[in-house]
């Protein structure tokens, strides 16, 4: 068995119920949040917005208004408006996220390309099976890159007339040169997603070079694959233009133990409470950006907006109330 892939579980059972809700129109919508108690000064406005964001993305974010009971009744006097200001706030927050995700990403994409090209002496690594545990996993990689280069070539051509335009480094290769079949490593990396970036880091059978590549962004090899699980899942909410704050993402970040690793310093600055929700995700994040993008003002672009937040939105998200007083963030904050 596979040590570092994910648990998994035996299928639950299947609900009994049928479902037979029929569909509302926007009218009908409205007036049920409206039954509920919600405030709606302008139902037009309120109807727009139903209309271009869905009222079943929208719904979540009436929750924490709400008594919490099966009636789904809002608390007195919440109005439209508080609940698309959380809306608003969440997706700010993905976008941050989404920041931060994509120089780490890069990071392990360049990391694990230049090890090993350089390490093997060899630009085509990732085609010899002796570098990889599981082969049927390495099969499974070389039929992505397989695919996505047929997709390629039988795609509409890259334009690349002028000295603005140039055709893609995948198409360049395709279209050059005739073996190998399958591109180089660097380019290999950059048709994979963040998903199948992990799967191939995880399937390399040599510890010492996912401990290379991980020390490369200043972390551990146990440490690099349970942070990568957890950004799988994040990314994947963040592409989906899923609710972030609040979320249940059902894998969180391992806590470092090595003193290598950035963290956070205070001995009750991560309670137990938070361990399984968003705080941990956004102090992995960090502690990457201090080794790939030391000179980020990411921490103080997540300070400013979280920091005027209603205290739900912190217990939500599993962050203390004097989470920027950590020594950990505090560095980052000062002028």
């Amino acid at each position: 068995m596979d040590r570092y892939a994910p648990n998994r579980h035996s299928p639950r059972s299947r609900g009994a119920l049928v479902y037979d809700k029929p569909p509302l129109t926007l009218d009908e919508l409205i007036e049920r949040l409206s039954e509920r108690g919600l405030v709606i000064p302008e139902p037009e406005r309120t109807a727009r917005y139903l209309r271009h964001i869905g009222y079943y993305r929208f719904s979540p974010y009436n929750i924490p208004f709400q008594h919490g009971h099966s009636d789904h009744l809002f608390r007195e006097g919440t109005e439209f408006d508080d609940v698309l200001d959380l809306y608003v706030f969440d997706r700010a927050l993905r976008l941050l996220v989404l920041d931060a995700l994509e120089r780490v990403e890069v990071a392990v994409r360049a990391a694990l390309t230049d090890h090993m090209a350089t390490s093997s002496e060899n630009s085509h690594w990732y085609m010899d099976a002796s570098h990889f545990r599981d082969q049927r996993r390495h099969d499974g990689l070389l039929r992505i890159v397989k695919d996505s280069c047929d997709e390629r070539l039988r795609g509409t051509p890259d334009a690349g007339e002028d000295s603005l335009v140039h055709r893609s480094a995948l198409e360049h290769y395709l279209t050059t040169y005739s073996a190998p079949e399958l591109p180089p490593s660097w380019l290999m990396v950059e048709t994979l997603t963040i998903g199948q970036l992990a799967s191939t880091y995880r399937n390399l059978k040599r510890p010492a070079d996912r401990t290379a590549i991980a020390k490369s962004i200043g972390l551990t090899a146990p440490v690099l694959e349970s942070w990568l699980r957890t950004y799988v899942r994040v990314r994947n909410i963040c592409a989906h233009h899923g609710r972030l704050w609040n979320v249940g993402l059902g894998v969180y970040p391992a806590i470092p133990t090595s003193p290598s690793i950035p963290w956070l310093t205070g001995a009750n600055a991560l309670p137990e409470r938070s361990r399984k929700r968003l705080y941990p995700v956004l102090v992995s994040l960090q502690a990457v950006l201090e080794t790939v993008s030391p000179r980020s003002s990411w921490a103080r672009r997540l300070h400013e907006l979280i920091s005027a937040r209603p205290r739900m939105n912190l217990i939500g998200m599993g962050i203390p109330e004097d989470w920027a007083d950590d020594g950990f963030w505090a560095k980052h904050l000062a002028p």
